[in-house]
């Protein structure tokens, strides 16, 4: 039984223009101090810069050359913001501009062409590194419907998934060439944001190998879904893990929908590890009971509690949790030598 690696943390929430988060190297040594072991690391040029990485192996050498030297491994890349721009409903286009580089603000088309080339030079960087699970989002065409009213014509949702899987399909084969796998967030926003929308979504790419999930159970608990009877029903799909705490408290005022407040004031609502209602033993035993060997990452997002505070007390909490598999039977003491003549004559078919 493998045993799940950690404790990691992801980058995106931190990086910066001031040290030590405005270096890839400094990052590494900050994460180091605080106890963890890997990085989880966003492709933002001033971190690491995707086109070098795909075309350069001596980059991606110096790159996990600066994070050992620190004990620190790379775990993924993500390519969250580059994900999400794959598909990209027209009444999100000018909030999502912000995701692109600004010579292709307002020119949809080619921003979902440049989207497209980083996600396949993401596959070449993650091979390059010796990665084998890349973090993105599947961005979404269909989020403006998924409350059905007006009611929704026959067949819109089966040509809003067929078009998705057209996009993702040469994206998804780019990945299966450099032997890596694509892990989308399960998250509000996209139109992968539950079990039954992946579904929908692998279908329509044929059960590409290499459509798979990164599991954040933060964002089941605002959308009131089983996040354990998930890890049951989609744990061959699992390749990354985000440790995300988030809490939901509804009220007479306010649910799911959370009536457009801030995130203080919303019933569901992330929180750091250890803050919210996630019930992590939980998780990391089913995780290791299906054979989860991956890394265990820390994603920070609370409206209470400083990041900074958030992060030293990640790596502890996570250490905790990894569970050592069992590498032999409790009650094997009280066993004694098997053979089939014994089992025969135990289950009494030698009096037959």
């Amino acid at each position: 039984m493998a045993a799940i690696k950690g404790p990691a943390i992801f980058l995106a929430q931190f990086a910066g223009d001031t040290a030590p988060f405005d270096t890839l190297e400094s990052m590494a040594e900050w994460a180091a101090s605080l106890g963890y072991k890997g990085i989880q690391v966003p492709t933002d040029p001033t971190l690491f810069d995707l086109e070098q990485a795909a075309d350069s192996q001596e980059y991606c050498d110096n790159a996990k050359a600066s994070c050992a030297k620190h004990g620190i491994e790379i775990t993924e890349l993500s390519t969250h913001l580059q994900g999400q721009l794959v598909a990209v409903h027209p009444a999100y286009d000018e909030l999502f501009d912000n995701f692109a580089p600004a010579h292709l603000h307002g020119n949809p088309k080619a921003r979902t062409q440049w989207a497209i080339k980083q996600l396949k030079l993401a596959a070449k960087a993650s091979q390059r590194l010796g990665l084998t699970a890349h973090a993105t989002f599947s961005g979404a065409l269909m989020w403006h419907l998924v409350y059905p009213w007006p009611q929704r014509p026959a067949g819109l949702v089966e040509q809003g998934f067929a078009e998705l899987a057209n996009r993702w399909k040469p994206i998804l084969d780019a990945f299966d060439e450099a032997g890596v796998d694509v892990c989308y967030e399960i998250h509000p926003g996209e139109d992968l944001h539950d079990g039954a929308t992946f579904e929908r979504f692998l279908a329509a790419v044929d059960n590409h190998p290499r459509a798979n999930i990164l599991y954040d159970p933060s964002h089941f608990v605002l959308q009131q879904l089983d996040y354990l009877d998930f890890i049951d029903r989609y744990h061959d799909r699992i390749k990354m893990f985000h440790v995300k705490d988030a809490e939901f408290l509804p009220n007479g005022r306010s649910g799911v929908y959370g009536g457009y407040q801030d995130w203080v004031d919303r019933p569901g609502r992330f929180r750091s590890l250890g803050d919210g209602q996630v019930d992590f033993k939980s998780i990391f035993s089913k995780l290791t009971q299906y054979g989860f060997d991956g890394w265990a990452v820390l994603e920070w997002e609370c409206c209470l509690k400083d990041s900074d505070q958030g992060a030293a007390e990640g790596a502890p909490f996570i250490t905790r949790h990894i569970i050592e598999p069992a590498t032999r039977t409790f009650d094997d003491f009280a066993g004694g030598n098997a053979s089939e003549a014994k089992n025969r004559r135990i289950l009494g078919l030698d009096n037959d």
